[in-house]
C-alpha cells in the first residue's frame, strides 16, 4: 500500500528514508547493523519480566560508547516475545502476537517521534497527533499497524481500536502518549503480528505496559535531543540471556563485565 494513495501515516516512512541514506541494516550478513550509529538497548532480567534497563550507545570508529547511563524503564506486563524486526527470526523463546502483553524483543529501526505538542525537540520526524489520530490494533484491518488519522480513512476504519493517540483526551487526562517513538515491529502489518509498538512515557515505576517500554519524561527527553536520522538509530529489547548469547554475534555493546 502506497503512502501518496491513501491519507495514513506508515510506521515503514521512516525505514524507507533510511535505506535511502545508507545500507539496509536488514541486509543479509549484516548483523552488526553497521548502518546505524545509535542504539537503545533495553534489557530484562527474563522473558517474563515486566521490568527492565535501558542504556543509549553511539557508535564510532571504537566501537560502541555510551551516551545514556542505565535508567529503570516498565516493559509489557506479560514480559517479552521475540518480534518481527531487522534480525534474523529467533526460534528459542516465546514468539509475539497480538494481544499478548509482551514487548518485541529483537532489533528494531526506531520509527516517527509522536506527541501532544505542536514539535517535539527532537531532529527525527516528529508527527503532533489529534483528537482524531487511532493506532489500529483490529487484526485484519487493512490498517492494522498503522496511525491513522479518523477524519481521512473514516470513522469505520478504527471500529474496534483501542490505540487513541490522544489518550489525554480519551483516557481522562492520561499522559502516557505526551510524547515518545514508534518501535518498528510487524512494519510489514503481518497479520496476528502484533501492533502500536511504541516507546513512551510511564504511568508510574510500577505501571508494566501492554506491549509497550515506558519511561520517565527526562529520559526520554534525553533520547529524542540526542538520536539523529542520519544515524539510524535502532531500538534492541532483549532478556538477559539472550543478550549474553547474542551480543558478540550481533555486535551489541559491551556492558561492564558482560562476556
Amino acid at each position: 500500500m502506497s503512502i501518496h494513495r491513501f491519507p495514513v501515516r506508515r510506521f515503514l516512512a521512516a525505514a524507507l528514508a533510511a535505506a535511502a541514506i545508507g545500507p539496509s541494516v536488514a541486509a543479509s550478513g549484516d548483523v552488526d547493523w553497521q548502518a546505524s550509529r545509535q542504539m537503545v538497548l533495553v534489557i530484562t532480567p527474563d522473558w517474563n519480566a515486566d521490568h527492565g534497563v535501558l542504556r543509549a550507545f553511539e557508535r564510532t570508529g571504537d566501537g560502541w560508547k555510551p551516551v545514556v547511563d542505565a535508567q529503570a524503564v516498565t516493559v509489557g506486563r506479560s514480559g517479552a516475545a521475540w518480534g518481527l524486526g531487522l534480525n534474523e527470526p529467533q526460534s528459542d523463546g516465546p514468539q509475539k502476537h497480538e494481544g499478548d502483553g509482551r514487548a518485541a524483543a529483537g532489533v528494531y529501526r526506531v520509527g516517527e517521534v509522536f506527541g501532544y505538542a505542536a514539535s517535539g525537540g527532537t531532529r527525527m520526524p516528529y508527527e503532533e497527533m489529534t483528537d482524531t489520530d487511532w493506532c489500529v490494533d483490529v487484526d485484519g484491518s487493512p490498517y492494522y499497524n498503522q496511525i491513522v488519522d479518523a477524519k481521512k480513512v473514516g470513522e469505520k476504519a478504527v471500529a474496534g481500536a483501542s490505540e487513541p493517540m490522544r489518550r489525554d483526551l480519551h483516557l481522562n487526562g492520561d499522559q502516557r502518549y505526551k510524547i515518545g517513538f514508534v518501535i518498528e515491529h510487524n512494519a510489514k502489518g503481518k497479520s496476528g503480528g502484533g501492533s502500536c509498538i511504541f516507546a513512551h512515557l510511564w504511568a508510574s515505576p510500577t505501571d508494566a505496559t501492554a506491549g509497550c517500554t515506558a519511561m520517565p519524561e527526562p529520559v526520554m527527553r534525553r533520547l529524542l535531543a540526542w538520536m539523529k536520522p542520519e544515524d539510524q538509530p535502532v531500538f534492541v529489547l532483549l532478556p538477559q540471556s539472550e543478550y549474553v548469547r547474542l551480543r558478540a554475534p550481533w555486535h551489541l555493546p559491551v556492558l561492564g563485565k558482560q562476556p
